[in-house]
């Protein structure tokens, strides 16, 4: 498993705990169009700026890239804006 100081791996595993379900994520493809294939995600601006597709992190670290969370809750690592921000971490469990 990638640790942050190495940077985030370029492609991920997200864990779909409450489905069950596991989807790999490309370098080129975003948390959002790979959880999709599997579950159904509100979303509107695909930008990170309005917050309607931020999930629960459950395991993993996630590498911040919106501007709808709070410094607080980036610190915090509980909630992550899957239309564009990534993982620091080889896997990131979410809570869909």
């Amino acid at each position: 498993m990638a640790s942050p100081s190495s940077g985030p791996p370029s492609s991920f595993t997200v864990e779909l705990r409450r489905s069950g379900r596991s989807v790999d994520v490309r370098a080129d493809q975003s948390i959002l169009d790979a959880v999709r294939e599997i579950v159904d995600v509100d979303f509107f601006c695909r930008k990170g700026e309005c917050g309607t597709c931020v999930s629960h992190v459950l395991e993993g670290l996630p590498l911040h890239l919106d501007t709808v969370l709070s410094d607080r809750a980036r610190q915090a690592n509980r909630r992550i804006a899957i239309c564009v921000s990534r993982s620091q971490t080889a896997v990131l469990a979410l809570d869909l």
